[in-house]
């Protein structure tokens, strides 16, 4: 059966915010309408081995079980768990039962059954992937690098039109900075929106409104440390630094998430004010301004979805490069690498290098909180 006939529809990523609304999206679509017993969900949340082959049992059970009434029926395993690298996934019981559900849907379903799967974490090494792979379409929802220094300005537009939906009103701008400052995750980006709706009323959202109300996530506390550093805010960064080691966050994601993109940001935001005379004061002026920089001048900056400049996390920076200056910009860099060198190849503590590492930026600034 050709994949774009195929009775099967698998949603997988790590995003699972995204997984959940595709597919449940595509059930109310397929599903049989005034039907009670047209969807049967099994839910697809494993505690332990043992649990997730009798989901798969489940799974099976309702695949073969027509509706009590006949006519066509849609089987959604939801939010399946051990499709991933994990304890329960790898167990050799959760494998024969995965492999006895891959081998059913090779052989075909019934002709009056369509299954929906969705899933967070799936081993794209192992066979089911591969074979699912074949027999439909796979869609993938993962949520964004943050590492990236463009990842905020990636989701602008799902934001806005997350926005709309729930009448808020919300420029690009302030979109971005509510990314930064929540993070990636749809699911959360989606209760905050609703949560700033709520607080603004009807007027339009501004920074000040979504510093006051949004929630600082993992991916916030990021942003948190770069605007520390940028504000050569050293106990401030420190402590904050010090809050993601404690969650488990690896000392080289801080590193190259939090440290690396704030300096280069500042460099670049030094380079364009002082070398090329861009005016900082007003955001329109100052994108307008880039825009109209050479081709070869601003090839290193990064681009939106559209191909325009994501400047904005750029022009929130920028404000600060005036307190470095150029040689310490680039002395921070070279610092950053010696650091990662640190972080990668010896056994000194994680906490002690990047304390070092932020302590050597801002050349021993005392600033406060």
């Amino acid at each position: 059966m050709a994949k774009g006939d195929s009775q099967i529809f698998a949603y997988f990523g790590s995003d699972e915010g995204k997984v959940k609304e595709a597919a449940l999206r595509l059930s109310q679509k397929i599903a049989p309408k005034d039907d009670e017993f047209g969807l049967e969900i099994v839910s697809g949340a494993a505690d332990n081995a043992e649990h997730a082959t009798r989901i798969v049992a489940s799974t099976v059970e309702a695949i073969q079980t027509m509706p009590f009434f006949g006519g066509e029926k849609v089987v959604w395993l939801q939010g399946a768990n051990f499709f991933g690298d994990s304890q329960t996934g790898k167990a050799q019981s959760t494998l024969d039962a995965v492999e006895s559900l891959t081998s059913l849907l090779e052989s075909g379903l019934p002709s009056d059954v369509q299954l929906i799967i969705s899933a967070s974490e799936v081993d794209k090494r192992r066979s089911f992937y591969k074979k699912i792979g074949k027999l439909c379409k796979v869609e993938i929802f993962d949520k964004v690098d943050i590492k990236k220094a463009d990842w905020a300005g990636k989701m602008v537009s799902d934001v806005l039109k997350m926005a709309k939906e729930v009448n808020l009103s919300m420029n690009a701008r302030v979109a971005e900075l509510f990314i930064m400052r929540v993070g990636p995750d749809s699911r959360q980006l989606r209760s905050e929106v609703e949560k700033l709706s709520l607080f603004v009323g009807d007027k339009e959202a501004t920074e000040q409104d979504v510093r006051k109300i949004s929630a600082t996530s993992h991916a916030g506390v990021i942003f948190e440390i770069g605007e520390a550093l940028a504000r050569r805010k050293l106990p401030l960064a420190q402590e904050l630094i010090e809050t993601q080691l404690k969650r488990g966050e690896s000392a080289v994601g801080i590193l190259l998430a939090a440290i690396v993109p704030k300096v280069r940001n500042l460099l670049h935001g030094h380079d364009l004010t002082f070398r090329h005379g861009v005016r900082t004061h007003n955001y329109k002026q100052f994108q307008s301004d880039i825009e109209r920089l050479p081709a070869s001048e601003t090839a290193h900056l990064a681009r939106s979805k559209t191909g325009g400049f994501n400047v904005y996390p750029l022009f929130m920076t920028i404000q600060g490069s005036g307190r470095f200056s150029v040689d310490e910009l680039k002395s921070a860099m070279e610092a950053c690498l010696e650091a990662n060198i640190r972080l990668v190849t010896t056994g000194l503590d994680h906490a002690l290098v990047l304390n070092q590492l932020v302590a050597r930026i801002l050349g021993g600034s005392r600033g406060g909180r």
